[in-house]
Order: C-alpha cells, then sequence, then structure tokens
C-alpha cells in the first residue's frame, strides 16, 4: 500500500442550525448543517400534509369535464 496518499481522518463535531451537536469522524474538521434527524419533519413526525384533493379539484375545475357536461351513459337493453 502506498503512504501518504489518505486524507487525514480526524474526530469532528457535527453542528446543526437548530443547535444539536453530534460527535463523529471524518476528514472535514467542522461541519455546519441546516437540517439534522432531531429536527427534520420526517423524523419528528411534524409533517405538513399537501392538500392533494384541493389540486385535484382545481385541476378538472382548469382542464377535466364537470359531472353536468359528461353525457350520461346510456343502458343497454337486454
Amino acid at each position: 500500500m502506498k503512504t501518504d496518499i489518505h486524507p487525514d481522518y480526524f474526530e469532528t463535531k457535527v453542528r446543526c442550525a437548530c443547535g444539536s451537536e453530534t460527535q463523529i469522524h471524518s476528514t472535514v474538521k467542522d461541519m455546519h448543517i441546516d437540517i439534522c434527524s432531531k429536527c427534520h419533519p420526517f423524523y419528528t413526525g411534524k409533517q405538513k400534509l399537501i392538500d392533494t384533493a384541493g389540486r385535484i379539484e382545481k385541476f378538472n375545475r382548469k382542464y377535466g369535464k364537470s359531472k353536468t357536461q359528461q353525457p350520461e351513459e346510456a343502458t343497454a337493453p337486454e
């Protein structure tokens, strides 16, 4: 194995914008991140749900046919 080709490996603190600090090992001395698992909405359970029903209704109003414009299905005589 070649010598002196590997980067230095440091014990590092990762700091989040929420104030959380985590100790890891990395080739970077200090890391500052915007979001971590302690403040991310997916992990905290504080997710915002998108109103998909409202979006579908808006799409149907703009591009789709309304119920009054759709022809009624003709019943086939038996």
